[in-house]
């Protein structure tokens, strides 16, 4: 690889590939939508364009031989003709423009929501079928994008799909700051029994997955048109996990409960009344967030092992205390 170029490289995700790219003295370009100071204090060259901006593709990836597409638009409420634009079209728009520019390889950031059908998931592995039915726009949209991705694999575009399950860390804008927020205001419960176990993946070894994705796809290896489960190689209880966030953070640890009858028809509920009143923000609770805090979901790591080498960098343990530290820096 002699030039990669992330997609939304300003964001948590994209940001830490290319950290990790640039102190592997790759050369590095970032796309995204808005600057970012730490990219700049690490030398990365920047382009703000949107990602469904064709011409500015066209032109950002010349000369580029390795993408690695990270923009998109999470989240689990929103408007569909959102969620179609940036993560279907915009998709789109960046196989084009590989194509047009000659780019050799492209690593997709997608997501396990893709294979995610309402049950629980237990070391599930890459042959599980995509989901049939989709309780937010996000899933489905990923899934759309990441069957386009795949199906482009050829002998001009290589292309491999990354899904990173829970990631956290220093710096995350999403999972451990809205668990904290609500945690210090007494605002989450245990939703079902609690004994469910989750995969959760540190920041650092998820952008290590997508540089050894890229790294495979570059010397033509296994990782031809495949998507890879990537986590920290073991599940986790997910509620004694966040208690003990909780815990070195000085929150009290979560205690009441809801069943999950009862939080997935209050998300029902909500859903209905922020659609039929077109209330902004997201709901407190939705169908799919009571899925997820409720049932079970992780998966194997063999293929990506087998196939990438992949190994998690970073502990368990190690980047709980990363991230404590980093959630204490921020509060002073």
């Amino acid at each position: 690889m002699k030039t990669i170029l992330v997609t939304g490289g300003a964001g948590f995700i994209g940001g830490a590939i290319l950290k990790m790219a640039k102190e592997r003295c790759l050369s590095c370009v970032s796309l995204s939508r808005r600057f970012s100071k730490n990219l700049a204090a690490l030398g990365v060259r920047q382009i703000q364009a949107d990602i469904c901006d064709h011409q500015a593709l066209a032109t950002a990836f010349i000369g580029v031989d390795t993408v690695i597409h990270a923009a998109a638009i999470a989240g689990v409420w929103g408007a569909w003709r959102d969620y179609q634009r940036a993560n279907i079209d915009g998709t789109e728009n960046v196989l084009n423009a590989c194509r047009e520019c000659g780019v050799q390889n492209l690593v997709y950031t997608s997501t396990p929501s893709v294979v995610f059908d309402r049950g629980d998931i237990c070391g599930g592995d890459e042959d599980m079928p995509y989901a049939r039915r989709f309780l937010c726009h996000y899933a489905k949209s990923k899934a759309i994008a990441e069957k386009m991705v795949l199906a482009a694999n050829g002998e001009t575009l290589k292309t491999c799909a990354i899904r990173p399950h829970l990631v956290w860390g220093p710096g995350d804008p999403h999972l451990l700051p809205r668990l904290v927020e609500r945690g210090r205001r007494g605002k989450l419960k245990i939703v079902g029994d609690g004994e469910n176990f989750v995969d959760i993946s540190y920041i650092d070894n998820v952008a290590h997955a997508h540089l050894l994705a890229a790294e495979n796809l570059d010397t033509a290896g296994a990782a031809l048109g495949r998507a890879y489960f990537i986590s920290q190689g073991e599940p986790v209880a997910l509620w004694p996990w966040i208690n003990q966030l909780f815990s070195r953070l000085g929150i009290a640890p979560v205690r009441e409960r809801m069943s999950f009858a009862a939080a997935y028809g209050l998300g029902a509920l909500l859903e209905g009344c922020y659609a039929l009143g077109r209330k902004s923000g997201e709901p407190p609770m939705t169908r799919f967030v009571a899925e997820q805090l409720a049932k079970s979901h992780y998966f194997s790591i063999d293929r990506a092992r087998r196939d990438l080498g992949y190994q998690p960098l970073v502990t368990h343990e190690e980047g709980l205390r990363r991230a404590v530290a980093w959630f204490k820096t921020m509060a002073l």
